[in-house]
């Protein structure tokens, strides 16, 4: 914890007024999400606090000083990060550069694993704090980091049920369960959400990503299922990240066909169905109650790697939270125009099968709710730790 004194006098320890700094980074989305839902409620606990990030948008709206921004970071597949692999190590020797000239009381690391495990393991050589706040997801893929974890984290924070299990039983490395923090975003959005008016049709929401590279290969086959329901209006979710001018050519052959800027959320409100890219975005669908058919297409050469090193059962946080297919997941060569269109009248219009996902989706929220405002929980921890170790 950094001192710092008003005036000198024999009396100054008395006056000694102390500012804690923290370092946060994140490198996509939703890591910009849960770090400005995570400053709020450490702001709560220390209004004086100094915050620096790697981040975005709400982050800097939380109160944090941004100093590189997510859409600069983000490179989705194994072909991807090799080709831009020069600016990621700019990246790396900038952002220590920086840690080391702020001199934060604790750096908190959220998500972004290839990135922060290695900022965590040289801040650990330089003696600072490390927290872990969203878990890399080590029981998916090159399980072996969870031995560097051990090392260089001193403090880790997970956000879906069995990871404590994971960690604990399997690898003896003690870790904190907080909820997962978008049970706490939705149920927030609800309260106050005003409806918006996406036609007089029902609703098919579009979810293709954030990233360039999964909308190119995702969202055309999207749009093509969507010419076999013409009772229905789908909107397509555009990134915030993204201009309008990287849409229109998917979108000129569709102009049946809306999109939605920066109103995800209430455009799921609104839907009566989904398509989703896999990731964040399927539990937030989740959480909101809609039916969905997940997506996934990769590049050739990155969807074959993945398929010989990831080991999990399933590839969306719907299925794997509850460790069962849930919603159905179309999967490179089967995320096809005629498969999600046959999935998604079964969603539609298979009374039975609304149903059973409505009861799925409740056990689901209640599991990721145990604890509350998974937010506030991390906060608590976090800020208990930095003042036992100032």
């Amino acid at each position: 914890m950094k001192e710092r004194f008003y005036f000198h006098c024999p009396f100054a320890g008395i006056f000694a007024h102390s500012i804690m700094k923290y370092y946060l980074i994140a490198g996509e989305a939703s890591g910009d999400l849960h770090g400005s839902n995570l400053i709020k409620e450490l702001r709560k606990k220390e209004p004086a606090a100094e915050m620096r990030c790697w981040g975005g948008d709400l982050m800097a709206a939380a109160g944090a000083t941004v100093v590189k921004h997510y859409r600069d970071l983000a490179f989705m597949g194994f072909a991807e990060v090799v080709k831009n692999l020069p600016t990621i190590l700019r990246n790396l020797s900038f952002c220590k550069n920086d840690i080391r000239a702020y001199r934060p009381d604790v750096l908190i690391l959220i998500d972004y694993p290839g990135f922060n495990l290695r900022i965590a393991e040289w801040a650990k050589a330089e003696g600072m704090k490390v927290i872990y706040y969203i878990s890399p997801q080590v029981w998916a893929w090159k399980e072996s980091r969870v031995k560097k974890i051990r090392k260089v984290v001193d403090k880790m924070l997970v956000i879906l049920p069995f990871e404590k299990d994971f960690f604990e039983q399997k690898w003896k490395y003690p870790v904190e369960f907080v909820g997962h923090p978008l049970a706490q975003v939705v149920q927030d959005f609800k309260a106050t959400h005003q409806p918006q008016d996406f036609g007089s049709k029902p609703v098919i929401a579009l979810l293709p990503g954030s990233r360039k590279q999964e909308i190119e290969t995702k969202l055309p086959v999207m749009l093509e299922a969507s010419r076999a329901f013409p009772d229905f209006r789908f909107v397509v979710a555009k990134a915030t990240s993204l201009d309008d001018v990287f849409y229109q050519p998917f979108l000129a052959a569709y102009p049946e066909v809306g999109s939605a800027r920066g109103a995800t959320y209430s455009l799921l409100a609104s839907a009566d169905a989904a398509l989703v890219t896999s990731g964040t975005a399927t539990l937030e669908t989740a959480l909101f109650g809609v039916p969905q058919v997940v997506c996934y297409k990769g590049s050739p050469i990155s969807y074959a790697i993945a398929k010989r090193l990831i080991t999990i059962k399933y590839i969306s946080l719907v299925n794997l939270i509850m460790d069962r297919q849930v919603v159905t997941e179309l999967i490179q060569h089967e995320m096809t125009a005629a498969n999600i269109t046959r999935e998604l009248k079964d969603l539609l219009y298979n009374e039975a099968r609304k149903q059973q996902v409505a009861s799925d989706y409740a056990q689901l929220q209640q599991m990721l709710r145990q604890y509350g405002n998974a937010s506030e929980r991390a906060a608590t921890i976090i800020h208990e730790f930095v003042q036992q170790k100032a």
